[in-house]
């Protein structure tokens, strides 16, 4: 089973064209592949009309992180307990959204998506609670979202897995970007993003997180391409002592394999 390219968000297609002898602009729909599904061993998978899986839920275990790398992509947890405010950009089958919203109660956890297909096939197939008090699913341009100033200082954490139907690499992965997402996250504010490592725009995403935030850095890779980046808004020294604690008390909280997350944060202090 491929895993390894993710699609949640493709972006709006503005064109202009002569109409009755002079030009005027027209604004047409983003065109989106179709959202299909799979199923293989209790687990529920979700797809762009490809082999390519977006996402994955375990029937058994809805709230569950099924993939590793969405597993990895809550590494941030190991800097903070009590986050405020989440964001999520890019829904794929919600996982990291209804992960969010069920472990940390008194967070405000919102995600972004522009397909409004995604959004009802997350609340129909995959278990995605209404938005309430606490979540806001939002269908929208995640470049529009975080570069509205009424969004900037307001995150603990910002999670970002975009990527179109092709998996070219993400869909949003220029310095004006990851600017503006610098620009939400509060002053310790931590992105996590998924990229995909053995693909050239690997090295231009990284390129461009490090000239943007003050530390950045990369758990192993996982599903044969999978690379999740760890994005502080300040720069960092890694306390790997206090970090391997906070493993020990996310993996009794949450069953995730926090320890491997600082074991491969340690290979990048050597």
């Amino acid at each position: 089973m491929l895993i390894k390219r993710k699609s949640i968000e493709a972006e709006s297609n503005y064109r202009s064209g002569p109409v009755a002898a002079k030009k005027v602009e027209k604004i047409r729909k983003p065109k989106f592949a179709p959202v299909t599904l799979s199923e293989h061993d209790g687990v529920r998978y979700l797809h762009f009309g490809t082999e390519w899986v977006q996402g994955a839920m375990r029937l058994r275990k809805p709230d569950w992180l099924e993939l590793e790398y969405a597993q990895q992509m809550m590494a941030w947890m190991l800097f903070k307990d009590q986050p405020k405010q989440i964001l999520q950009l890019g829904l794929g089958t919600g996982a990291l959204t209804k992960f969010c919203y069920r472990q940390f109660p008194e967070a405000q956890v919102t995600a972004i998506d522009l397909n409004p297909a995604v959004i009802m096939i997350c609340e129909s197939m995959f278990k995605l609670p209404a938005n309430d008090e606490r979540l806001n699913v939002i269908e929208m341009d995640a470049m529009d979202y975080v570069a509205d100033n009424h969004h900037h200082d307001q995150f603990d954490a910002l999670q970002v897995d975009l990527y179109d139907a092709t998996a070219r690499g993400p869909v949003l992965d220029s310095t004006e970007f990851y600017q503006a997402c610098f620009d939400c996250l509060k002053a310790d504010g931590i992105l996590t993003v998924n990229l995909f490592g053995d693909h050239p725009s690997f090295a231009k995403n990284i390129k461009v997180l490090r000239y943007v935030f003050g530390t950045v850095l990369c758990l192993p890779e996982v599903h044969d391409g999978n690379v999740v980046a760890i994005a502080f808004k300040p720069r960092l020294k890694l306390d790997l002592d206090t970090l391997y604690q906070r493993a020990e008390i996310i993996h009794k909280n949450t069953k995730l394999p926090a320890k491997n997350w600082v074991d491969g944060l340690a290979l990048t202090q050597k």
